[in-house]
């Protein structure tokens, strides 16, 4: 991890596109403003967890066995000739 010191309107910058500045300090809250492409997702930290569980949990849904529905398939061809 890399730990900087800023002061108030600092700012850093990461991969030449994003700028992450310090916009105010007071009491024991830093607020910061984030500049960056729209393709790149950005997340408080506890939502991000909370989708992570979220995506492993439907993973662990989606990888559970499922109803075989290809018995229920009716084959239409056969029916067409029966009902010549």
């Amino acid at each position: 991890m890399l730990i900087l010191t800023r002061k108030l309107n600092e700012e850093i910058v990461i991969n030449s596109n994003i700028r992450v500045k310090i916009i105010s300090i007071a009491d024991n809250q830093v607020k910061i403003g984030i500049e960056a492409p729209s393709n790149v997702e950005i997340l408080r930290g506890e939502l991000y967890e909370k989708a992570k569980e979220s995506a492993i949990e439907a993973s662990k849904l989606s990888s559970e066995k499922t109803t075989d529905f290809t018995k229920f398939k009716v084959n239409k061809l056969s029916k067409v000739k029966n009902e010549q």
